[in-house]
C-alpha cells in the first residue's frame, strides 16, 4: 500500500515534467532524459540515462525469464494430469527461453511506441485474466477447507531457516514490490504519444491513479488470499510453482494470459532501448544508408508501415542478447527483486521529486523541501534494503547454477 501511494504522488509530479518551463504550454520532453535535461541538467543527464535504460535492459530480461516459466508450466500442468506425478515432468527452460526470443524478434520490428497501441491494450486484458484467475482459485481453495500454517511474521525462524535468511528473504520481497510499481521509467514515454488536448499532464494523471488503484486492489487481493490458501508454503508464483494442479486447463489458460502479457510488457519496456540507440547511430553516422535508410510498405490491416536493415540487425541482437542472460541466469524472484531496488530510487522517487524542486523553484530547508527530501531519504533506505536481499539471493544460488542447464 505504501509502494502505491508513494508512486502515484511520484507519478504526478513525474506527469508536470513532460513540458517545461510550463506544465501546459512548454516545450516537450519526449523522453525521461529529455525532461531530466531540461528540468536538471547537468551530471544529472547521464546518471538517469544510465539507471533508465540498465533498468529497462534488466526488466526485459526478467520478462523473458517470467514469460519462459508460464510456458513450462503448461506443458508441466498437461504432464501432471496425465501422468498424476511430478516423475518424469522436470523440462528444460531453454527451448522455451528461446521461443519467447523468437516472438520478440518478430515482434520488435514494430517501429516505435505509437504502434504498439493494440499490442498494450491485449496485454493489459491479460494481465486482468491471469490474475482474476489466481485469485479466484486461491479464493476456491481457502472456500474449501485448507488451513495451512500462517503467521503475522511469516515464514518462522527454524528448519533450515535462520533469522539471517529471513531478514534478507524479506529485504528481496521489498525489491520484488517495488518492480510492481516500475512504470515511471517509461512514464514520459507513454505520455509522449498522448493528444494535447485535453492536457496531457492531466490525462497522465487520471490514467497514473486508475492503473495504481486497480493494479494496487489486485496486489492486495492476490497476496492476501494466496497466503491465506497456502501460507508459508506459498510458491513465488501461485500459477507457475504449482500451488494449484487442478482445473488444469484453467491453470493452462492463466499461464498462456501471462506469456502473452509478457510478449507485449517486453516491447513496452524495450521500445525507448531501441529509439534511443537508433537516434545515437542516426547522429554518429548519418550519411551511412545501412544505418538511415528506411523502406516503405503497405499492410493491409496496419496501413503504411517502413523496414529498416539496422533495426532488424540491432533489435534482433538485443533479444539475442536477452535471451542468453536467461538463459544463465533463470532465478525468477532475485532477478526481478534486483531491477526493482536499482529502479526504485532514482527514477520513481529521485529524479521526480528534484525536477520538482526545479520547476516549483522551492526554497532549500523550507517545509515541502524538507518532507520530500525525508521520503526520498527513506525510498532510497528501502532501495538499498532491496539490492542486498536479491544480490544474497543471487550469490546463495550460485554453487547451483547451471548456465544453460537450467529444468523446472
Amino acid at each position: 500500500m505504501a509502494f502505491s501511494v508513494i508512486t502515484w504522488f511520484t507519478s504526478v509530479l513525474l506527469a508536470d515534467c513532460y513540458r517545461s518551463p510550463d506544465i501546459i504550454t512548454g516545450r516537450r520532453n519526449y523522453t525521461y532524459m529529455d525532461a531530466v535535461r531540461a528540468n536538471l541538467g547537468g551530471m544529472y543527464v547521464p546518471l538517469c540515462g544510465v539507471a533508465q535504460y540498465a533498468t529497462l535492459v534488466g526488466a526485459t530480461i526478467g520478462y523473458t525469464i517470467t514469460g519462459s516459466i508460464s510456458m513450462v508450466a503448461v506443458k508441466r500442468s498437461n504432464c501432471f494430469h496425465k501422468h498424476h506425478t511430478r516423475e518424469g515432468c522436470h523440462i528444460s527452460y531453454n527451448g522455451f527461453i528461446i521461443l519467447f526470443g523468437l516472438i520478440e524478434v518478430v515482434l520488435s520490428q514494430i517501429p516505435n511506441f505509437h504502434k504498439l497501441s493494440v499490442l498494450s491494450i491485449i496485454a493489459a486484458a491479460m494481465s486482468f485474466a491471469y490474475s482474476s484467475i489466481g485469485l479466484g482459485l486461491s479464493i476456491a481453495h481457502v472456500a474449501g477447507g485448507a488451513r495451512p500454517t500462517t503467521s503475522i511474521t511469516g515464514i518462522p525462524v527454524g528448519n533450515g531457516v535462520t533469522g539471517t535468511d529471513k531478514m534478507f528473504n524479506t529485504f528481496s520481497a521489498l525489491g520484488n514490490a517495488a518492480f510492481a510499481y516500475a512504470f515511471s521509467l517509461v512514464l514520459v514515454e507513454i505520455q509522449d504519444t498522448l493528444k494535447s488536448s485535453p492536457p496531457e499532464n492531466k490525462v497522465m494523471k487520471k490514467a497514473a491513479f486508475i492503473g495504481i488503484s486497480i493494479s494496487t486492489m489486485f496486489y492486495m487481493l492476490c497476496g492476501i488470499m494466496g497466503y491465506a490458501a497456502f501460507g508459508n508454503d506459498a510458491p513465488g508464483n501461485i500459477l507457475t510453482g504449482f500451488g494449484f494442479f487442478e482445473p488444469f486447463w484453467l491453470i493452462d489458460v492463466a499461464n498462456i494470459c501471462i506469456m502473452i502479457h509478457l510478449v507485449g510488457a517486453f516491447q513496452v519496456l524495450c521500445q525507448p532501448v531501441y529509439a534511443f540507440v537508433e537516434e545515437w547511430s542516426k547522429k554518429k553516422w548519418p550519411e551511412s544508408e545501412f544505418v538511415t535508410k528506411e523502406y516503405l510498405f503497405d499492410l493491409p490491416w496496419a496501413g503504411i508501415s517502413s523496414f529498416s536493415i539496422f533495426r532488424l540487425v540491432w533489435r534482433t541482437a538485443y533479444v539475442v542478447f536477452t535471451v542468453i542472460v536467461a538463459m544463465i541466469f533463470p532465478n525468477f524472484n532475485d532477478v526481478v527483486g534486483l531491477v526493482g531496488a536499482i529502479s526504485f530510487w532514482p527514477l520513481t522517487i529521485f529524479f521526480p521529486i528534484e525536477m520538482y524542486i526545479a520547476q516549483a523553484k522551492l526554497r532549500r530547508f523550507s517545509f515541502t523541501w524538507i518532507w520530500m527530501q525525508i521520503l526520498s531519504f527513506a525510498c532510497l533506505i528501502i532501495s538499498l534494503l532491496a539490492a542486498a536481499g536479491s544480490i544474497n539471493g543471487l550469490i546463495k544460488d550460485l554453487p547451483t547454477l547451471k548456465p544453460f542447464k537450467s529444468m523446472s
